[in-house]
C-alpha cells in the first residue's frame, strides 16, 4: 500500500507503536490485541523510512510466528515485497545460530558445528553419568533428564547450582559435587566434538557480546531489534538483548505481562516489568484493544488478572458484544463434570460450531482422563495436544544422524545412534569403531577398515563409500538425502516393525529439506525449530476429519476458540497443589487461568467438581471434597452466571443462604 494507506488498518495505539521513532519502546499488548499486526506493520514501516531490511532483527519464539509476521509485512509493502526476505527473522536459538557461523571464530568455535537436540544432550549426559558415577554411589542419583533439565535451568537462569538444588532439586542436593565434575565433563565433550546443545547457542551469542572486540560488529549490524513475546524471555535473553544495545537503542519489545506462564522454562515476567530499569527513557504503549473475544468475557478476565499484585494496569476491551455472561459450572464429581462438558459440545456443535473451534483446557495433563473416556463412549473424536514430537521418533532421529555425521564426523552421539543400526553392532564396537576414527581424523569414508569383525566390516562397507562418495564431490543436498535414504532404508525394515509409516516420514523430511540449499541450515532449523508431528504437514482438517481439541493451558498460549471449557477449576488443580509454595508460584497460575479464559472468542464455560475419588473405577466410594479456584472471587463470579450443572442432587449444590443465628460463635463458645 502506497502512502502508508496501511497504517489506516491500525487503532491510535497500534498506530503509536509502529510509528515510534528512535529509542527503546515497551508494548504491552493485551490478550487478543493485534500484536502480531503491529510487529509486521513496524517492519513495514521501518523499511519505508529506509531502514535497510538486513539491517532489522525480528525476534520471535517459533519459526511459523516469524514467517507470519514477515509474510504479512511483505503482502502490505506489495511491489517492495521481495525484500522482506533479507530482514533476519527467527527465533533466538536460530538467530544466534546464523550469527556464530559468521562470528564464531572469534570464540574459537570451528563454523561446521552441529546442534543436539534435547534427547541427543540427554543421551551425552546419560554416558557421562555411567562413565563417571556408574554403580559407586548407592541412593537415587538423577537419570539424565533432571541432568539436563538442571544444567539447562542453571545457563539459563543465571542462578547458582546450589540455589536451584535447594528450590527445584532438593533431593539432589547431596550430590551437588558429583554433578559439577559430569557438567565439567558434559562441557568438555561437547567442545572436542564440536557440538552445540540448546543452551549454548545463547550462551555463546553472550559470550560473543562480552568480548569487546567482536561484539561491536555484531551490534553495529541492525539497526533496529523487535522483540515477540517478552515476557517469556529468560535471564539469559536479556542480556544478549542488552548486549546488542550497548550503544544502539532502538529496541522495540512486545509482550504481555499477564500470559507469563513459562517459569518452568527459566522465563521470568521480571525481565517485563523491569525493561524500564534496562533501558531507561523507555516509551511504553499500551494495547488495550481486544479483537478475539466478546465483551462480557472481558469483563470476567479483566477481574481475574486485576488480582495479581505487580502488573502493568490496563483494562481490556471490545466492540464485539451480544454473547451471554461466562459460566462457572458446579458438577458432583469428574465422571460428572465430564458428561456435563460432551454434552455442551454437542449442544454447539448442532448449532453449528465444528468440534475443532471448541477446545477443554486443563491445568495437567491427567485432568482429562474422565473427559476422554466419556468422549471414547459418544465416539466423539478429540484430539490431545502434546505427545512424541516428531523428530524425537526413533526413525527420524535415525537419519537426521546420518546427515549430522556428515556435516560433523565429530559428532560421538550420531555416530553411536547410526554404527548401532547395523547387525552386530553394539555399544562396545560402536566406541571401539568411534575410537579408530578418531585415530583417523574422523576420515569416514575408512570406517570399513576399523578393528571389527569381517562381518561388521561387510556391513560398514557401504557407509563409508557414502561418506567417501559425498565427501568427494558437493553434491545438492536433495542428492545427499536420496543417497542417505537408500542406504537407510533397509536399515529401518531390518529395524522398525511396521515400516511404511515410517517410511513416508522420511519423505516428509525430504519434502522438508526442499527449500534448502546448506546442509548445515537444514539441520539447524529443523533441529531448533522442528515439526510437531507428521500432522504439520497436513492442511486444516475436513468435515469428516473434524475433532474436539483437549490441550493444556501451556500448550493453548497463542490460540483461540469460539468455545472454550476450562476444566477442573478447583484448589489443588487451578492452582496446582504443586506450585503454591510462593506468592511468585500462585502469580503464575493466576495467570494461567487467565490465559485459558482469553482464549476464547464467544463463549466460556468454566467447571469444577465437588468430589474427586480416590478409587474412581473401584468399588470403594472414598473421596475428597475440593471447592472451587480461589482466583473465582466475589468480585469475579459477579460478571459470571453461576450454575449447577444438569443432573446435580439439590443437597450437594453449594447454596448462599442466611442461617440466622452465629453458629461459629456458639461453635467457639463450647470451649470458653
Amino acid at each position: 500500500m502506497a502512502n502508508h494507506e496501511y497504517l489506516q488498518e491500525l487503532n491510535d495505539q497500534q498506530r503509536e507503536a509502529v510509528t515510534y521513532g528512535d529509542g527503546p519502546l515497551l508494548v504491552v499488548a493485551g490478550a487478543g490485541s493485534g500484536k502480531t499486526r503491529t510487529l509486521a506493520y513496524r517492519v513495514c514501516y521501518l523499511i519505508a523510512q529506509g531502514v535497510a531490511p538486513e539491517r532489522i532483527m525480528l525476534l520471535t519464539f517459533t519459526r511459523r510466528a516469524a514467517r507470519e509476521m514477515l509474510n504479512r509485512a511483505a503482502a502490505v509493502l506489495g511491489d517492495k515485497a521481495a525484500i522482506v526476505s533479507e530482514v533476519w527473522g527467527g527465533t533466538f536459538h536460530a538467530t544466534a545460530n546464523r550469527l556464530l557461523r559468521i562470528y564464531g571464530k572469534a570464540l574459537d568455535l570451528a563454523p561446521e558445528f552441529t546442534i543436539m537436540d534435547q534427547s541427543d544432550a540427554e543421551d551425552m549426559l546419560q554416558v557421562i553419568r555411567h562413565r563417571m558415577i556408574g554403580k559407586q554411589v548407592k541412593g537415587r542419583f538423577p537419570r539424565k533428564g533432571t541432568l539436563l533439565a538442571i544444567y539447562s535451568r542453571r545457563m539459563n537462569s543465571g542462578e547458582e547450582l546450589d540455589l536451584i538444588l535447594q528450590n527445584r532439586f532438593p533431593w539432589c542436593e547431596r550430590w551437588i559435587e558429583e554433578l559439577k565434575n559430569i557438567y565439567k565433563e558434559y562441557v568438555s565433550a561437547k567442545q572436542r566434538r564440536n557440538v552445540l546443545d540448546y543452551d549454548d547457542l545463547l550462551a555463546y551469542w553472550r559470550c560473543l557480546l562480552s568480548d569487546t572486540g567482536a561484539a561491536k560488529p555484531v551490534e553495529e549490524r541492525f539497526d533496529h531489534i523487535l522483540v515477540d513475546e517478552y515476557q517469556d524471555t529468560n535471564r539469559l535473553q536479556a542480556e544478549i538483548l542488552l548486549g546488542m544495545r550497548r550503544s544502539n537503542h532502538n529496541i522495540m519489545a512486545v509482550g504481555d505481562d499477564a500470559q507469563s506462564i513459562y517459569s518452568f522454562r527459566a522465563a521470568t515476567v521480571r525481565n517485563m516489568l523491569d525493561f524500564h530499569a534496562l533501558f531507561p527513557d523507555t516509551h511504553t504503549v499500551l494495547l488495550e484493544q481486544n479483537y478475539r473475544s466478546r465483551e462480557p468475557i472481558l469483563r470476567t478476565t479483566n477481574r481475574v488478572i486485576a488480582q495479581a499484585r505487580e502488573r502493568f494496569s490496563k483494562t481490556l476491551f471490545s466492540i464485539r458484544e451480544g454473547c451471554d455472561a461466562p459460566q462457572l459450572v458446579t458438577c458432583s464429581d469428574e465422571e460428572h463434570e465430564a458428561e456435563t462438558v460432551v454434552g455442551k459440545v454437542l449442544y454447539h456443535y448442532e448449532q453449528g460450531i465444528a468440534l475443532h473451534d471448541q477446545a477443554v483446557l486443563f491445568r495437567a495433563g491427567s485432568h482429562s482422563a474422565a473427559l476422554e473416556l466419556a468422549l471414547m463412549k459418544k465416539e466423539i473424536p478429540f484430539h490431545k495436544w502434546g505427545g512424541l514430537k516428531f523428530l524425537e521418533a526413533a526413525h527420524i532421529k535415525d537419519f537426521i544422524s546420518f546427515m549430522r555425521l556428515l556435516e560433523n564426523p565429530r559428532d560421538e552421539i550420531s555416530w553411536f545412534r547410526v554404527l548401532q543400526l547395523y547387525e552386530g553392532v553394539g555399544p562396545s564396537t560402536a566406541a571401539a569403531v568411534y575410537e579408530y576414527l578418531a585415530s583417523q581424523q574422523f576420515n569416514a569414508a575408512l570406517i570399513a577398515s576399523a578393528p571389527v569383525s569381517p562381518k561388521v566390516q561387510r556391513e560398514l562397507a557401504a557407509l563409508g563409500k557414502l561418506f567417501g562418495d559425498l565427501a568427494a564431490e558437493a553434491t545438492e543436498l536433495a542428492v545427499q538425502l536420496d543417497r542417505v535414504s537408500r542406504l537407510y532404508l533397509p536399515l529401518l525394515e531390518r529395524n522398525y516393525e511396521n515400516s511404511q509409516p515410517r517410511r513416508n516420514d522420511i519423505e516428509h523430511i525430504i519434502e522438508l529439506a526442499a527449500p534448502y540449499r546448506s546442509r548445515s541450515r537444514f539441520l539447524a532449523e529443523i533441529t531448533l525449530d522442528p515439526p510437531n508431528s507428521t500432522s504439520d504437514f497436513a492442511g486444516p482438517p475436513s468435515r469428516d476429519e473434524d475433532y474436539l481439541i483437549l490441550s493444556t493451558i501451556h500448550s493453548a498460549k497463542g490460540c483461540e476458540w469460539d468455545v472454550v471449557y476450562l476444566i477442573h477449576a478447583a484448589d489443588g488443580c487451578l492452582p496446582s497443589d504443586m506450585a503454591t509454595g510462593s506468592d511468585e508460584e500462585i502469580e503464575e497460575e493466576l495467570r494461567l487461568a487467565y490465559v485459558a479464559m482469553t482464549r476464547a472468542r464467544d463463549r466460556l464455560y468454566v467447571t469444577w467438581p465437588m468430589r474427586f475419588y480416590s478409587h474412581p473405577m473401584g468399588f470403594s466410594d472414598g473421596h475428597v471434597y475440593g471447592q472451587c479456584s480461589r482466583f473465582f472471587t466475589k468480585d469475579v463470579l459477579a460478571t459470571m452466571e453461576c450454575v449447577a450443572a444438569p443432573g446435580l442432587e439439590l443437597h450437594d449444590a453449594v447454596e448462599d443462604v442466611d442461617c440466622g443465628s452465629d453458629v461459629k460463635g456458639k461453635m467457639r463458645g463450647l470451649w470458653e
